[in-house]
């Protein structure tokens, strides 16, 4: 009765929370990589170049995308329009959030205020109130967000005002694309050919920020070794698992799940960077890791 109950609820947790749990840490090599960055290299460029290369890494490897731009209805182009515009919108409030406000508090302000923003988008657009669980979850999540960042504000670490409101900016458009893409892959459609059309749109659409820009930092090693991580790992490898992801997780609740990036973000500041934590940043973390376990525990049947 146990190893029967058991396997469906593995098969579950594998199918939807673990794919975006495996994303988030991937998402919280972003700051720590962008941050190695060359000197000359401008932080909305770094992020147009991670993008603009793993969106079309997306959508040639995304079965059934050519497919979808063709033959998609009036709606579904629409979405994938609206979907597009709030994918180059990230990286291009997020990079410059991390370059004014830093990896620590950007990260955890564009993370912390996703899964807020996704909520009431869900709420809006689907009638769909929130559930208690959801809403428990998420509140010790953004609550241990807000801790880390006054932890990590008690160790040294800076921030304006601009570099809040462009991480605030990036999670409103994290949430957007998480909302249209999920709803596109309930409605049938491969999730490797949405997230692939998605991301090969915001790779266009981010372009001329990278020409404009200059890439010239892109032909020295640092630079190269920076964009084909942010390519590979941080949209390519971690894009297909969130669309794994949402085909068996809601909107609401995949945002909250990826509130696992600050934490990872911040311990790689500790390890790579050689950055210190203080116990407040670490009791922060602990109450994000709850909220985290509190969405990831299977719900009971009776």
């Amino acid at each position: 009765m146990s190893n029967h109950t058991t396997l469906p609820t593995r098969r579950r947790l594998a199918r939807g929370p673990l794919p975006v749990l495996g994303a988030a840490v991937l998402w919280g090599t972003t700051g720590t990589a962008s941050s190695l960055a060359p000197d000359g290299a401008h932080a909305a460029a770094v992020g147009a170049a991670g993008l603009t290369l793993g969106g079309l890494l997306l959508f040639l490897t995304g079965r059934g995308s050519l497919t979808l731009v063709r033959a998609a209805d009036t709606r579904t182009r629409w979405a994938l329009a609206l979907g597009a515009l709030a994918v180059a919108g990230y990286p291009l409030s997020f990079y410059p959030a991390v370059d004014r406000a830093g990896v620590a508090v950007a990260t955890v302000i564009t993370l912390g205020s996703a899964p807020v923003f996704s909520g009431l988008l869900v709420w809006w657009a689907e009638r769909t109130r929130p559930t208690r669980r959801w809403s428990v979850a998420t509140l010790a999540a953004v609550v241990g967000c807000a801790v880390l960042v006054f932890g990590s504000k008690a160790g040294g670490a800076n921030g304006d005002a601009a570099g809040v409101l462009l991480a605030l900016a990036a999670g409103a458009s994290y949430a957007l694309y998480a909302v249209i893409a999920g709803s596109l892959i309930r409605r049938g459609h491969a999730s490797g050919a949405v997230m692939g059309t998605l991301f090969a749109g915001g790779g266009l659409l981010t372009l001329p920020v990278l020409l404009s820009a200059g890439a010239a930092w892109l032909a020295t090693t640092s630079g190269a070794l920076v964009a084909l991580h942010l390519a590979v790992l941080t949209v390519f490898v971690a894009y297909r698992l969130f669309g794994m992801g949402l085909r068996h997780t809601p909107a609401s609740v995949a945002t909250t799940l990826t509130l696992a990036e600050p934490a990872v973000a911040a311990l790689l500041g500790v390890l790579v960077v050689g950055e210190r934590l203080s116990a407040l940043s670490w009791a922060g973390m602990a109450v994000l890791a709850l909220g985290l376990a509190v969405l990831r525990a299977p719900e009971r049947r009776r």
